[in-house]
């Protein structure tokens, strides 16, 4: 007797259960983060931003030893690698807790997806509106808008039960110290992209960036009166996307048991950020200790959290 035949349609296929637009999401931000880090490297300026400025990268170049626009890459490449991770962390909560139909799988992607998408509206207030940055948000808005509606039609539940894998094992075991330093990591990520969100939306610049540059507010102004709300939307689009990331870092790690799969995607995403946000200081000269402590913490809190969770994760079956 012949096999039934597949009756679906390609479209019913790719959005059946919500998953893959939301595995297209990811993907995308990936792209994006990539994008990102290779135009920074190459110290260029998008065309919308020469055109905003009236300036290129090679104009700002001659003031004050180029720092201006370090400065400016340094705030895009730890964007790129944010993007990086968010896009390898979205890809992982759909293909393994989401797939096996786990609520708090849903709730973290709708909870990081709210706070990515909405730090768009924050560029709003700085003079300054990004198209290309706009044209790429509202093309992915209505996959992950489509993949969470049919991703939620498809799960039987949206209770979530809100101990923590964490409950189970004794504080003091090397795996639950380990699952503390992650979480730990995770508050801290959401935490520093907040403050880096509202230091953008205020005074733009914390004095550590000013020293750096050797350069004040007001003679960034003189240079360009456009150039500091550049600076702004790169550091709201920064902060946001680590906020981001951050929710759904502290939710995997509060909701999800010890597996391979968790254990490796913490290593990749989140060692993808902190090496493009630590490694770019060096590599423009800025080496501040202060500016760079918390992600030296952050840094060092994945280090031991994915130590000490290692076995766990691994020996689970």
């Amino acid at each position: 007797m012949d096999a039934p035949q597949d009756q679906r349609g390609i479209w019913q296929a790719l959005v059946a259960d919500g998953r893959p637009a939301l595995t297209f999401v990811g993907c995308c931000l990936i792209l994006s983060g990539g994008f990102a880090l290779f135009v920074a490297s190459m110290g260029q300026f998008l065309p919308h931003d020469v055109a905003f400025l009236g300036m290129t990268e090679k104009d700002l170049c001659a003031i004050n030893e180029c720092r201006i626009v370090h400065f400016m890459e340094h705030d895009r490449v730890s964007f790129g690698g944010v993007l990086i991770a968010i896009g390898l962390l979205y890809m992982w909560l759909t293909e393994f807790p989401l797939r096996a139909g786990h609520a708090w799988a849903w709730w973290t992607l709708l909870a990081s997806g709210v706070v990515g998408f909405a730090s768009f509206l924050c560029y709003l207030g700085y003079g300054y509106l990004d198209t290309w940055h706009g044209i790429a948000t509202l093309a992915l808005l209505p996959w992950y808008l489509l993949g969470m509606f049919q991703s939620w039609r498809r799960l039987p539940s949206l209770a979530v039960n809100f101990r923590s894998p964490i409950a189970r094992d004794q504080w003091t075991s090397a795996a639950a110290i380990g699952r503390g330093s992650l979480l730990a990591m995770s508050l801290g990520i959401v935490g520093a992209g907040l403050t880096i969100q509202t230091v953008g939306m205020t005074s733009v610049f914390v004095p550590q960036d000013l020293d750096y540059m050797g350069l004040t507010v007001a003679r960034l102004q003189e240079i360009n009166p456009r150039l500091v709300p550049l600076i702004a939307h790169d550091r709201a689009g920064f902060g946001g996307g680590l906020a981001s990331g951050g929710i759904v870092l502290l939710l995997m790690n509060w909701f999800a048991p010890p597996s391979r799969s968790l254990w490796q995607i913490q290593a990749l995403a989140a060692g993808i950020g902190f090496t493009c946000a630590i490694g770019v200081h060096p590599a423009i000269g800025y080496t501040d200790f202060v500016h760079l402590l918390p992600a030296y913490t952050g840094a060092l809190l994945l280090i031991v959290g994915l130590a000490l969770t290692r076995k766990a994760c691994f020996t689970t079956e």
